[in-house]
């Protein structure tokens, strides 16, 4: 195994800060700094990050199924002091959020200490369906249909896999669409350019995690059939 993979396979660092941190000459392997490419056991080998020992043998990687509320931050640290996502879970080293949910976007967040798997899950070249609910106002009639044919964006043309609209009263819509890509503002900037207001985002899907009735806040371990999909999406089955 490469030292880079060793090094983001635990979540030390994500692939491209390991392969950064390895160029920098930060990194070392039982003593001597580690160079680009190097292969190491990780059951063996003693590797070291700015010279904190990295545990590199892994037995079982932890997964958390969270529902992110709204207002809650998707990151480690919030300079402003807001409430983030590891808040709401019981922490652990290597502990690392699989893609990112806007501020005030809800629902399902999965949570992993295998830095490599989340890489996978994330890339646009893997194609991970990911499910949102938007309530919206406007014509979401006409907007589904035009989301079929695709959605011309700033950073390219966005073509939903599935597009559904149905009322939810009081002039409002459910407007859901399936997406393969995780672009920044992705689902609201779609929004956007149908002419939709967007009230609220929930991502009830992610790959085979649904949201279903998880509260609101709260957290669970994976099924062992999302873990069986997971992994062989990730070329861990």
């Amino acid at each position: 195994m490469r030292v880079q993979r060793a090094l983001a396979r635990v979540g030390a660092v994500s692939r491209r800060e390991a392969d950064k941190a390895v160029a920098e000459g930060r990194v070392q392997v039982n003593g001597t700094t580690a160079i680009v490419g190097q292969l190491v056991d990780p059951a063996r080998d003693r590797i070291t990050l700015d010279g904190t020992p990295v545990a590199t043998q892994v037995t079982a990687h932890r997964w958390i199924v969270l529902h992110k509320p709204a207002a809650v931050m998707t990151t480690r640290k919030d300079p402003e002091g807001r409430a983030t996502v590891f808040d709401l879970v019981d922490d652990a080293p290597g502990l690392v959020y699989v893609g990112r949910l806007d501020f005030m976007t809800e629902g399902v967040l999965l949570l992993t200490t295998d830095g490599t798997a989340a890489h996978v899950l994330t890339h646009p070249s893997h194609e991970v369906e990911r499910t949102y609910v938007a309530t919206v106002r406007g014509d979401a009639v006409t907007a589904a249909r035009e989301a079929r044919r695709g959605v011309k964006l700033d950073d390219g043309l966005v073509v939903p896999s599935e597009v559904t609209a149905y009322p939810l009263g009081e002039r409002r819509w459910a407007f859901e669409l399936t997406i393969t890509e995780g672009r920044t503002h992705e689902v609201r900037r779609i929004c956007d350019a149908l002419g939709l207001e967007v009230e609220r985002l929930v991502r009830t899907r992610f790959g085979p995690v649904r949201l279903g009735e998880l509260p609101s806040g709260a957290a669970r371990a994976l099924t062992s059939a999302e873990r069986t999909v997971l992994d062989a999406l990730t070329g861990q089955g």
